[in-house]
């Protein structure tokens, strides 16, 4: 600013402060209170730097411009004047960085770096000499209205000391957005480093998840247990009634060719589930008799909606695994759809006298692979009767 107060030979008696905002796009997961809080401390502490950088360069500037004559006057100044001096200038500097971070501020939001490197660049460094052109001019028009009247000195420098001053401060907003620029494409190259390693993190837990349902659907197929008992079912049937024998082994075959096809993939048709369902309970109910009461009420809208594979599986399994099947006394298991887009599967208590020992992990797997897949997750509630989960349909 001493180059300014060179050419206006005046003790100049205003402050103008144009106020900015500058706003950097963070991850959802790390918008909460405190880290908002920590962003808007380092975009104070940015402006400060960048305020103190001008300030700096200014008197730079007039050093070099104005080499000794300037300066010996300029510290036989009186003390007021030399404190208004240093605060006009501080003033000058802030309404140089809070312009530029304003102009920077809206460019990020209507041209961006990435896609129009060049366009931005040519934008910007126009905007940025035309704002700072318009600054001197309001400050030379309010000089000419205000200061002029109080002094009979002319305020004419030289057209090349005019010039000079004009081309510096011209370059400081330049630097200052520059400096700006550089800071803000740093801060996104971060942030888009942290998004990147959290879909590879987030990816990689998908693959893991999705090797588990592999494996778990193997396991099924290859379980001894599993095939002996479905081959030695299959066997009485076809010598007590053939037709009943032909029908379990079209539904044995679906369960398997279901086990195949679907336990790669994420998401599959609540309708295809159902299939799946009906050729799994045909099973269960030849190979257990009537211990089991399975109800199914599934409203038709929700049918193209989607749901992790073999889910259903998961929680039938669980029902029987942990609970007495009794033709006198049998176990309900309720299946149906509600108003919040919610599978729901409840059945009811009636634990094995010999508990089997649980780990959980068919539960625990469905709500990792919902964390990956959806932002609502499975719940669970159990009652003294009765034990539900509800899983939410994926649109």
């Amino acid at each position: 600013m001493l180059a300014l107060r060179n050419i206006f030979q005046q003790d100049n008696r205003f402050i103008q402060e144009v106020n900015g905002n500058l706003v950097f796009c963070l991850l959802k997961m790390m918008r909460n209170q405190e880290e908002t809080v920590h962003v808007k401390g380092k975009s104070k502490a940015k402006r400060f730097i960048l305020v103190a950088f001008t300030f700096i360069c200014s008197y730079v500037t007039s050093f070099t411009i104005f080499p000794y004559a300037y300066w010996k006057s300029y510290f036989g100044m009186p003390i007021f004047s030399l404190v208004i001096d240093v605060l006009i200038n501080l003033v000058f500097c802030l309404v140089i960085v809070e312009l530029s971070l304003f102009i920077d501020h809206i460019l990020n939001k209507k041209i961006s770096w990435i896609t129009h490197p060049i366009r931005r660049l040519l934008v910007q460094t126009l905007l940025h000499i035309l704002g700072t052109l318009f600054l001197i001019i309001c400050l030379v028009f309010l000089y000419y209205v205000f200061g002029k009247q109080n002094t009979n000195q002319s305020p004419y420098v030289g057209l090349r000391e005019g010039l000079y001053t004009v081309i510096a401060v011209i370059l400081w907003a330049l630097m200052v957005s520059g400096l700006n620029t550089g800071y803000y494409l740093l801060v996104n190259w971060k942030t888009a480093t942290m998004t990147a390693a959290a879909y590879k993190i987030k990816a990689a837990e998908h693959k893991q998840l999705a090797a588990e349902i592999e494996l778990q659907a193997l396991k099924l197929q290859l379980d001894p247990h599993f095939v002996f008992n479905n081959l030695s079912v299959l066997s009485e049937l076809i010598l007590k009634d053939q037709q009943l024998g032909y029908a379990y082994t079209e539904n044995f075959t679906k369960v398997y060719r279901y086990l195949l096809v679907n336990s790669k993939k994420k998401l599959v048709p609540l309708s295809e589930e159902l299939k799946f369902l009906d050729a799994y309970l045909f099973l269960i109910h030849n190979r257990m008799g009537s211990g089991s009461v399975f109800q199914i009420n599934i409203d038709e809208s929700k049918l193209n909606m989607l749901i992790p594979p073999i889910t259903l599986q998961i929680f039938i399994e669980n029902a029987l695994k942990y609970n007495r099947t009794e033709e006198e006394d049998p176990l309900v298991v309720h299946i149906y759809s509600n108003d919040q887009d919610e599978l729901v599967v409840s059945n009811s208590l009636l634990p094995l006298i010999k508990k089997p020992h649980s780990t959980g992990i068919g539960l625990k797997n469905i709500i990792s692979r919902y964390a990956l897949l959806s932002d609502r997750v499975p719940s669970v509630e159990q009652s003294d009767k009765t034990f539900t989960v509800k899983v939410p349909l994926i649109t």
